[in-house]
């Protein structure tokens, strides 16, 4: 038996895990070991922690079979940015947090790169203060919209801007920067259109940058994936979102209830489905990253979709069965009941 050596390299770093990985090995035991290549991921930092904890599952698992050396290399350039590199042919994985647009799909079919669309989760955008801040419990649409809109830039710097019964103290925003897929789907969502934003803040492709500004900030709000304010709780307070019928919070039972909209959303994963077929190894990284999402999307802080949806997604992956159902555009307040009803077309 042969420890099987595991690289990741994240955000420019590198690290060496040995792991007996038991799927992988057995589904290309009768591989040549030449036909092994690297598996190059990128994309959202929302989607990180979920393919993060996918890669650390690895060392519990157990082998009898071999590959001389696999390696896995990553980054999070935010989904716009990771989409550049996979349409361009330069990665296998693309990890998202909306669907493809309209121009992505071009790009990609310009380059002749097809892809199979693989939904693994969903999330609940989270708008969050410092938890100095008393004064904020809950925030409509309609202020949000004021906050964040381009209108608003070097113009609504005060929190008393907002409700004239916050203080008057200096109003300071954290965000996403251009190229995520969070800001893609919070300008859409809340603004009405997508990259409609002030520029006026502190933007970053790193979500913990984000996490860390807030936390350390009194006067601070912003907004991002679910799963770093989870990991951050302590240090971060949610903002309820009323979109009409009231504030809700982000958690997994206002998600599954269909309460918490209009900042839900689903995640995904893009795998260039030439590359699938010609590494053994991509394939089956990909039916085991499907297999253990339920239980390490709840483990991370994000929510999971229903069994049948992993089930059609590894459908959809073995029959190399490419496109997107979402036609170029993001779906705002989309249910996990309205992704299953998406149409699965094999």
């Amino acid at each position: 038996m042969k420890i099987t050596n595991f690289q990741l390299r994240f955000n420019g770093k590198t690290w060496g895990i040995a792991f007996l990985f038991v799927a992988l090995l057995s589904a290309c035991a009768s591989v040549p070991e030449t036909a092994i290549q690297p598996i190059k991921i990128d994309g959202s930092s929302t989607v990180f922690p979920i393919t993060e904890a996918v890669l650390n599952n690895y060392k519990t698992q157990a082998a009898n079979q071999r590959i001389k050396e696999l390696k896995i290399e990553g980054d999070f350039s935010g989904t716009g940015g990771g989409f550049k590199k996979f349409c361009a042919g330069e990665t296998d994985v693309n990890a998202a947090s909306r669907p493809i647009s309209a121009d992505e799909m071009k790009a990609c079919n310009d380059q002749e790169v097809r892809y199979i669309e693989l939904p693994i989760a969903f999330d609940a955008i989270t708008v969050v203060v410092n938890p100095k801040n008393t004064w904020t419990e809950s925030l409509t649409v309609a202020q949000l919209k004021t906050i964040w809109e381009p209108a608003a830039q070097d113009y609504i710097k005060q929190w008393n801007q907002v409700d004239a019964n916050y203080p008057n103290r200096p109003l300071t925003l954290y965000g996403p920067d251009k190229l995520s897929g969070t800001y893609d789907y919070f300008t859409q969502a809340i603004v009405g259109k997508e990259g409609a934003s002030r520029q006026d803040y502190v933007d970053s492709e790193n979500d913990e940058v984000l996490v860390k500004g807030v936390s350390q900030d009194p006067n601070a709000l912003g907004y991002f994936g679910y799963a770093y304010y989870q990991q951050h709780q302590e240090k971060l307070k949610a903002v309820a979102i009323d979109n009409g019928n009231g504030a809700v919070l982000p958690s997994r039972e206002t998600v599954e209830k269909e309460q918490y909209r209009p900042l839900a959303r689903p995640l995904f994963l893009y795998v260039n489905a030439k590359k699938a077929q010609e590494n053994p190894a991509l394939e089956v990284f990909v039916e085991y990253y499907l297999e253990k999402a339920p239980e390490l999307v709840a483990e991370v802080g994000y929510i999971p979709l229903p069994p049948e949806a992993y089930s059609l997604a590894k459908i959809q992956l073995q029959r190399f069965k490419v496109g997107t159902v979402f036609e170029g555009t993001t779906n705002v307040d989309l249910s996990i009941s309205d992704l299953m009803r998406k149409p699965a077309k094999f």
